[in-house]
Formats: structure tokens, C-alpha cells, sequence
């Protein structure tokens, strides 16, 4: 059977025959770029790298101005002097003392006071006057003990009297009893009386004699030499022996003594120089600068105090000239013996590193060259500073150097240290300002006032101003390289 089919139909069934296609994504719409977003970006990476092109012109620039600042110290390090101070090293007699802190004691100390009662008329001294052991002080009323000598004398003419008449009447009784007139009880009774009354006479003068002394004491005067103090009291007012404050005090102030403390350790010592000479004790004000007076250690106290370990010492001064003063405060020097031919240097000369002790030693020329450092070459040495400025002119006259030296100490005394060796005479050793220099740095010494002779440079300038010596126990500075 024959089927024919339209052409219609037939392209409609191979069109359903065919796979179904999946649907195409849906697209995002882009937004349109702006006009001109390229040039903005542009200008922003340029001025990114202008930013880090410039902060690295700058860091180049400070790392430049650095080293060439560094170049110019060690030019000026290399070639400048240091301005030190120097003192000479001297060969003495070295005095070898024990120091003490010590206060000033009147030698004698005497409170006056009233030993009678009364009205004070008059002080006859001024307050801080000096005064001679006899002179009149002060003065009480005399009236009421002048009365009582007047009295006493009185009853002593009264007893009297009657003694007279009490011994004529015992010796006539004698008489009569050897004639047998009156019993030998009655010539007695006679006898007893009139002895009772020459211990009356007897009493009678006793007490004139305490009147007089109580009259005596209304006329108060000095019991030493030495200085009036503040008045405590005015005249006018009523004192009483039993009084606690006096009228006046003085102190004996010439001698004076002081006394001061020494360890218990120490007192063999001392004691043993005791044995063989006097001992010369130095007093110092408090700041241990100024020498006030010299004296003798006159004892030692014949205990030592448990609590503190130590013992009381006294010495005396002549203080002729009034430089101590009662409850002052001074410094005691005991000089125990006196070294001679000793190596002498300031304490602030000393400094102390890790091999020990030692000075810096100015010396006159040019320093030797360092082997570990290495040449300069001419064009170096020759070249202008940097900075476009002029190089200094080379300094006239002699040139000087500093030299490191060790020593070794035997004695530090106050301010100066002894040495055992290291050093000899006349050579010059900085004082001040060793914080800047190391071995072989050179220097311009200025010389203290205090050292005997100095380089040539300034013994050319006397005029200079000179810096005194730096304190004692000067720590130790850098050690040279």
C-alpha cells in the first residue's frame, strides 16, 4: 500500500525527531567604562613612585650628611688637642693619719649659780666678755647676811661677857674652898659653868664665821679663765641656791679640747705611737678643706663603748686663734708617723680599668705612630673638608700627647695617693678631663694650681686660668685603647 506524505508534514516531523538544545545564559550587562579612568590611574602610579623615588633620594642623602659628619669627627679627633688639666708628680714627706669625726669641748665648763638667796643686783660682766678666774660676776643684796654677821658678832660679845664674869667667879670659888668656906660641889658647879660658857664664845664665832661666808657668797666671780656666754638671768630677780638654771655660763676656750671616736682596731696602733712620742692630732672643718688648728692627743678613755665598738680619744689646742669653738664639728686627722721620700700624686689623677690601675702621663712631641692602624695616603691627607670650609692653621709652639701608665698604689690619704711605682718625679699626669683621651691622644695640659711644675706651655702663660684639682676618689675612667 502506498502512503504518500506532503512535503509539510514531513519537515514537521523531523523537526520533532531533533534533541532539544539547552538555553544560553542569561549575559551581565558591563557597565560602559567612564571616560578618562585611564589618565586618573595614570597620575596615581606616578606620584606612588615620585613618593618613594623622593624618600629614597632623602635616606641617600642622611646616610651622605652622616658619614661626612663622621669624617669630619675623626678628623677633628684625629688631628685636634683635648684641653686637660695636669699636675706634677711629686717625692715628699707623706704624713700617714687616721681621720675621725670629732666635736669641739670647752677644756673646762663651769655653770654659776647663787649659793645664797636673794635679789640679784647687778651683772657685772658683759655676755661673750672674756674673764679672768677672781673677777666679780654678778652681785646678790648683801643686806640680810651683813645683818646676820652683825648679829652673830653681837652674841659673841654677849657670851663673852659672861664667860669674864663666869671665870672670875670659878676661881674665886677655887679660892674659897681651898680656905674651907664652900664645899669642894660648889667650887665645881663654878668651874662647869664657866666652861660652858667659853663653848658658847666658841660657837659664837662659828657662826660669825658661816655669816661671813654666806656674805661672801652674794659677791659671785669667775671660778676659771675663760668667756662669758648668754646671761639666764636678769637682774632684779630673786634667785635661790636651789635654783637649776645658773646665772651664767662660762667655758675655758684656750686650751680647748676635742674629742672624737677611733675603732677598737685601731687602738694598738695609736696606743704604740702614744708609747714613743706625742701624737699630732689635725683639725679640719666639716668639709675637710680648711686646716683649722693643731693640737696633742692628750688620752684615751678607759673603756670602750659596747655599743658602738669604739673608744674616746682627747686631744688639746692652744686655739690662740679662736678657730674652735665649744660643740663644733670638725674633722680629726691622727697623724701616726710621717713617711719620707714618698711618690705623691692627686687622688683625681688615678683612674682604674680592667688591668688595674693607672694615670694618664702628658708628654712633650708628637705621638708615635699606632702600628695596628692603617696610613693615610697623601691625597687623603692633603684633601679640603668636605664642607667646603678652610682647614684650621696648624697650632704654634710645642705639642703634647698623653701616655697611659700603670701604677701601683700603696696609700690613698685624703686627696693624694701614695704610690709604690709607676711614676717619678716632676713628670706630669692629667687630673681632669680623662673621659675624652686614650692612649697617645694629644692634648693641651693646663696646670693646676696646686702642682709645682708643668709642661712648657703653660709655665709660658702664668696668667692662664687654671681649674684646681678635681675631688677625691675619682672613679677610674676608660682605659686607652
Amino acid at each position: 500500500m502506498n502512503i504518500t506524505m506532503s512535503p509539510a508534514h514531513t519537515s514537521e516531523t523531523i523537526e520533532n525527531e531533533k534533541p532539544a538544545l539547552p538555553a544560553p545564559a542569561p549575559q551581565l550587562a558591563l557597565p560602559e567604562p567612564a571616560k578618562g579612568g585611564g589618565l586618573k590611574k595614570f597620575l596615581i602610579a606616578l606620584i606612588l613612585l615620585a613618593a618613594i623615588g623622593g624618600a629614597w633620594w632623602k635616606i641617600q642623602q642622611n646616610n651622605a650628611e652622616t658619614k661626612l659628619a663622621a669624617n669630619k669627627e675623626d678628623r677633628a679627633k684625629g688631628g685636634a688637642a683635648i684641653p686637660v688639666t695636669a699636675a706634677a708628680v711629686q717625692v715628699k714627706t707623706m704624713p700617714i693619719y687616721l681621720t675621725a669625726l670629732g666635736t669641739v669641748t670647752a677644756y673646762n665648763s663651769v655653770t654659776v649659780k647663787t649659793r645664797v638667796d636673794g635679789q640679784l643686783l647687778t651683772v657685772a660682766v658683759r655676755e661673750g666678755q672674756a674673764v679672768r678666774k677672781g673677777q666679780l660676776l654678778a652681785q646678790i643684796d648683801p643686806a640680810p647676811y651683813a645683818a646676820a654677821v652683825a648679829q652673830a658678832e653681837g652674841q659673841l660679845a654677849k657670851d663673852q661677857a659672861s664667860a669674864d664674869y663666869a671665870n672670875v667667879e670659878s676661881k674665886r670659888y677655887q679660892d674659897l674652898y681651898a680656905a674651907g668656906v664652900v664645899s669642894k660641889d660648889s667650887a665645881q658647879t663654878q668651874a662647869s659653868s664657866a666652861g660652858q660658857i667659853s663653848g658658847a664664845i666658841m660657837a659664837d664665832k662659828a657662826a660669825i664665821q658661816a655669816a661671813k661666808v654666806n656674805l661672801a657668797y652674794t659677791h659671785i666671780t669667775s671660778p676659771i679663765d675663760g668667756v662669758v656666754g648668754l646671761r639666764q638671768v636678769d637682774p632684779g630677780n630673786i634667785v635661790h641656791a636651789s635654783d637649776t638654771t645658773g646665772l651664767l655660763i662660762v667655758n675655758q676656750l684656750h686650751p680647748i679640747s676635742v674629742i672624737f671616736t677611733l675603732p677598737e682596731d685601731q687602738l694598738p696602733e695609736v696606743q704604740k705611737a702614744m708609747g714613743q712620742r706625742k701624737l699630732v692630732a689635725k683639725a679640719f672643718d666639716r668639709s675637710q678643706t680648711t686646716h683649722l688648728a693643731d693640737g696633742t692627743v692628750l688620752t684615751l678613755d678607759n673603756s670602750i663603748d659596747t655599743t658602738t665598738g669604739t673608744d674616746k680619744v682627747k686631744a688639746v689646742f692652744d686655739n690662740t686663734e679662736n678657730t674652735l669653738f665649744p660643740n663644733q664639728f670638725v674633722n680629726i686627722q691622727l697623724i701616726l708617723q710621717n713617711r719620707p721620700n714618698s711618690i705623691v700624686i692627686p687622688a683625681a689623677a688615678l683612674s682604674t680599668g680592667t688591668q688595674g690601675n693607672f694615670v694618664y702621663v702628658v708628654k712633650e712631641g708628637t705621638p708615635p705612630a699606632d702600628p695596628d692602624k692603617p696610613k693615610k695616603t697623601k691625597a687623603v691627607d692633603a684633601a679640603p673638608a668636605a664642607d667646603g670650609a678652610e682647614a684650621p692653621p696648624a697650632a704654634k709652639g710645642p705639642s703634647y700627647y698623653v701616655e697611659v701608665r700603670p701604677v701601683v698604689v700603696d696609700l690613698t690619704e685624703g686627696t693624694n695617693v701614695i704610690l709604690k711605682s709607676g711614676l717619678e718625679a716632676g713628670e706630669q699626669v692629667v687630673t681632669d678631663g680623662q673621659e675624652k683621651l686614650k692612649n697617645h691622644s694629644k692634648v693641651s695640659p693646663k696646670v693646676s694650681k696646686k702642682s709645682e711644675a708643668g709642661p712648657k706651655e703653660a709655665q709660658a702663660n702664668p696668667d692662664a686660668p687654671s681649674s684646681p684639682d678635681a675631688a677625691a676618689g675619682h672613679k677610674g675612667h676608660k682605659k686607652g685603647q
